[in-house]
């Protein structure tokens, strides 16, 4: 009897830590780390913790103290006077703000006073809706006052009466403006362009304000691009980030400083570095940065060689099949960083810079992976066509067996120009999809950064060429395998990846059983009727569809799916935004009714208030059920 116990009890053990696939309910579960910062002493990681409130549809955060040296969390009902006031000069003299100012009228009541209850919305220009909102008259503007004991003076505008934003819309932040380190000056990022001068130009620039006489001083005029992320180290020496092209939303991403008002490029002369972020290191003599390498964020360094003629020396920090996605700040002789990778959410690590050794901080979701079965994942590269390699990731199924046969998707990027990387999706979800048996194809096609400045390049203006073949490769080459059930494939992908869908549905001659499209662009055309960021669309299609002696522009606008769904034969679920702006909905509209009218097994599932992405929690556990349902159904 002792023995069946002890038998019984083992099983009831091994059973209560058994593994299980990752689900949608279990995703939505899951917190999702974020560093606020360091505290003041610099003893301590201050982070954030949200995790989607499925009952009231909300996501519901925690702030959270840890030691930097390790140790237990401690659960904050507030962090401000635990961290530094970055809003506050250096001096303590004054503090920064930012709120809208009205200076147009484009509202109905603005413009008639006397019917305040006018829904009317009148516009002369564009740049009237961007990302998901309408244009209502009014700018986001900085303002600086006095501070002193706790409380702010009479606040000024330092552009008064400009009809411009900062923060830049729609994604700007604090990051936007910043102290000088002498508090002598408000450092500003803008883009003083309004109209549709706006809507056609990537042209922001780096201001100075100078508090004492009031006078504006353009620090980046002869850059035609972006600048952006402008960061001072403790020398009062300045670097930011440059794009050189105005127009092309992604150029070259690199790193510059300022020295005696000369600009230096510290990463233009390798082809391969595309910077997303970076900070000072602590001695001010060098920079840390995180940029896409081989399918991966890694972590780099470069020194400030001033304006020696010297090549500056890039290091690379970090290695391994995961990203880093946020460089939080250096303690000592280590950095804060984020790290995730496809079977791991972010959590918060401490890098050792010299040796290269990660130490975890934070454990937000060790307990919640426990529970759930790891997938593998395999860096692939084969030969395109036009016999160039190309990367790819291969995610298999927990418990993978090569002696089975599964079905398979192949996932198709947004962007264009936006890398596959390790990251941790909370929506398109490698470690979800391959939870449910599928194999994913994830390949790091043109348009990709992280291959050269060539590589990341092509897709532009050839957006039904190449970039089309290299998906039409991929799944060719991984259909050799055995254990690819050639009966069951999928294409699925959002925004490019949404295009790349229908681009697909009309061209992939029996290779695919179903399709998934999420805000995908389906008629070009219509897309340059209605987009917002119109600096987009002329640069992509390399010019705009009435330009009839224009080859470029004729040639992309002749790949607009909606000429080729008579080729459609394809079952397709197709996803729309009602708040999608930059791909708005009559794209989603106009690709299921033309799947409708040709007979073909379609669903059309919307979403009337999300915008790009699907942000609210019961919305995006709608998302996830259809998404596999319509697998199941179709695959």
């Amino acid at each position: 009897m002792r023995k069946l116990f002890f038998i019984l009890s083992a099983f009831s053990m091994l059973k209560a830590n058994a593994q299980s696939s990752l689900s949608p309910e279990a995703l939505l579960k899951l917190g999702r780390v974020s560093a606020v910062g360091i505290s003041k002493d610099k003893q301590s990681l201050i982070y954030k913790v949200s995790t989607p409130n499925i009952a009231d549809n909300k996501l519901d955060s925690k702030q959270y103290s840890i030691p930097l040296a390790g140790g237990q969390p401690t659960e904050l009902t507030s962090s401000e006077s635990l961290l530094e006031n970055n809003r506050i000069s250096p001096d303590g003299k004054y503090i920064l703000s930012s709120e809208a100012v009205k200076l147009k009228k484009v509202m109905g009541p603005d413009l008639y006073p006397e019917l305040d209850k006018t829904s009317a919305q009148v516009y002369t220009s564009l740049n009237y809706r961007h990302w998901d909102k309408w244009f209502d008259g009014g700018f986001d503007h900085v303002f600086f006052a006095p501070y002193a004991n706790g409380q702010a003076g009479e606040k000024k505008d330092i552009m008064p009466n400009e009809p411009y934003f900062c923060p830049q819309q729609p994604f700007g932040g604090d990051e936007d403006f910043i102290w000088s380190p002498d508090s002598k000056q408000i450092i500003y990022v803008t883009k003083k362009k309004f109209g549709t001068e706006y809507a056609v130009s990537t042209n922001t620039d780096i201001y100075a304000y100078d508090i004492a006489s009031g006078v504006t001083t353009n620090l980046t005029e002869s850059n035609k691009g972006y600048d952006v992320a402008p960061a001072f180290n403790k020398q009062g020496k300045m670097a930011w980030l440059q794009m050189k092209t105005d127009g092309y939303e992604a150029d070259k991403n690199d790193l510059v400083v300022m020295t005696n008002g000369t600009t230096v490029n510290l990463t233009g002369h390798n082809d391969q570095i595309n910077i997303s972020s970076f900070i000072w290191s602590n001695d001010g003599k060098s920079l840390f940065f995180i940029a896409p390498v081989n399918g991966t964020e890694q972590l780099f360094t470069v020194n400030d060689i001033g304006l020696t003629r010297m090549l500056p020396r890039i290091q690379q920090l970090t290695r391994g099949d995961f990203d880093i996605t946020a460089i939080v700040a250096q303690t000592g002789d280590a950095l804060i960083v984020a790290k995730e990778d496809i079977s791991r959410a972010s959590e918060i690590y401490k890098l050792h810079i010299k040796t290269g050794t990660l130490t975890q901080l934070t454990h937000v979701n060790d307990e919640a992976f426990q529970q759930i079965s790891p997938v593998k994942t395999e860096r692939r590269w084969i030969t395109t066509s036009d016999q160039q390699k190309m990367m790819e990731w291969i995610v298999y199924p927990p418990n993978f067996d090569p002696s089975k046969k599964y079905p398979t998707l192949l996932y198709c990027q947004g962007g264009p120009q936006s890398a596959t990387t390790q990251f941790y999706s909370y929506r398109w979800n490698f470690h979800l999809m391959a939870s449910q048996g599928y194999i994913v194809v994830i390949p790091s096609r043109r348009g990709m950064p992280g291959f050269g400045t060539k590589w990341n390049a092509d897709v532009s203006k050839d957006w039904g060429g190449k970039v089309i073949q290299d998906y039409l490769d991929a799944i060719d080459d991984i259909s050799k395998e055995p254990y690819v059930d050639k009966d069951r494939r999928a294409a699925v992908g959002a925004s490019f990846g949404g295009y790349s869908v229908f681009a697909l549905a009309g061209r992939h001659q029996k290779r695919f059983k179903t399709f998934i499209a999420h805000d995908g662009v389906f008629d070009f055309t219509a897309m340059t009727g209605t987009t917002d960021e119109l600096w987009f669309e002329q640069w992509e299609k390399g010019g705009y569809y009435w330009e009839k002696e224009n080859k470029a522009a004729q040639r992309s606008y002749a790949a607009s799916p909606l000429n080729a769904v008579a080729n459609w034969d394809t079952p397709i679920l197709i996803v729309q935004g009602g708040k999608d702006y930059r791909v708005p909905i009559e794209q989603g509209q106009g690709a299921f009714q033309a799947a409708q009218l040709r007979g073909i097994k379609s669903k059309f599932l919307f979403f009337p208030d999300e915008n790009h992405w699907v942000l609210k929690p019961q919305n995006a556990l709608v998302w996830q059920r259809e998404f596999f349902g319509w697998l199941r159904e179709t695959l």
